[in-house]
């Protein structure tokens, strides 16, 4: 008689005929469901990838995560079965149903809180690691929210754009170094962790992409974040020249000298008739020894001195 041949058993044939298992497709990419570019909708495909970020994010089975963007539940799935419990914060109504759908019925369904709407417009829920494929049109917003959220997280592994995840990690002289490299490394510890190209991703992004290991410090330096932010945003708009050339601007004094007024002000000073903010900016420049600094090397306890010399003299950034 000739051989039958028969086909391989589907995923889903093996896993029915071992009794009463639920059936969880490690990826899904539901019929009919059309991605939105525009919100940032780019389904990470590859397993292999997936399983290394949820790996190097170290969850632990009492973890509550946070994750940004499930899209079709291919990382939440594989979180779900890691840790206590999945808070999956999701824009898009349609993907949500197919998220819902996937795991109903499994006994992951009650690991999984969904918030439907705008994460940066709501208030983060307590959790203990983020993980996620963060749409990137809010890679900034939503790095600071997450940096100044408290109680503190113990580390998040996001996904980025590249160029986005080479200034987080940027350092001084290098030509991606910028106030973004500052204020986050300010607050916490940041390592890149691997390259991911487009063709990773379903529809394929139009740039590449890396992830990236941030660690909150804790406790945080003690420093008014508003006012440290504020000197950063003078001195990274030309961080080409030298602080002394970028503090000579005339929009810069007009700006320090209203502050300056407002110290003086609330602490009953008198300003001297022949007083100048130009003197004194510079003065606080000489004194410190940064006048022929320029922002683009200097670190940050370059600019934890800078401050202090500024506010040491009244002057304020906030």
């Amino acid at each position: 008689m000739p051989k039958v041949k028969t086909k391989p058993q589907s995923r889903q044939q093996r896993h029915e005929t071992k009794g009463p298992v639920f059936l969880i497709y490690d990826f899904v990419f539901p019929v009919g469901i059309r991605f939105n570019t525009g919100l940032g909708q780019h389904i990470l495909k590859n397993p292999l990838i997936v399983n290394s970020i949820v790996e190097k994010a170290a969850l632990r089975p009492t973890d509550v995560v946070l994750e940004v963007g499930p899209g079709t539940g291919n990382m939440t799935v594989k979180m779900l079965e890691k840790v206590k419990k999945v808070v999956a914060c999701e824009l898009d109504v349609k993907l949500v149903g197919e998220l819902q759908k996937r795991i109903q019925g499994t006994p992951l369904a009650s690991k999984l809180e969904i918030k439907i709407g705008d994460v940066l417009k709501s208030d983060l829920p307590f959790f203990d690691a983020c993980v996620a494929n963060l749409p990137y049109q809010i890679s900034s917003p939503f790095i600071f929210k997450l940096l100044l959220h408290r109680p503190f997280f113990r580390c998040a592994v996001l996904m980025f754009q590249k160029e986005f995840a080479l200034r987080l990690v940027a350092r001084p002289g290098s030509p991606q170094y910028c106030r973004l490299s500052v204020n986050t490394q300010l607050l916490a510890r940041v390592d890149h962790l691997m390259k991911v190209g487009r063709n990773n991703f379903k529809p394929p992004p139009k740039v590449e992409s890396s992830v990236v290991r941030i660690e909150p410090r804790n406790p945080p330096p003690p420093i008014n974040f508003q006012e440290w932010d504020g000197l950063l945003r003078i001195v990274f708009v030309r961080k080409n020249k030298t602080l002394s050339a970028v503090f000579n601007s005339n929009a810069v004094k007009r700006l320090l000298e209203q502050n300056y007024q407002i110290h003086c002000s609330q602490n009953n000073l008198k300003i001297p008739e022949d007083f100048s903010i130009g003197n004194l900016i510079q003065g606080v420049l000489r004194d410190t020894g940064y006048s022929e600094k320029r922002a683009r090397v200097m670190d940050i306890d370059d600019f934890i001195r800078v401050l202090h010399g500024f506010n040491a003299e009244g002057i304020h950034f906030s």
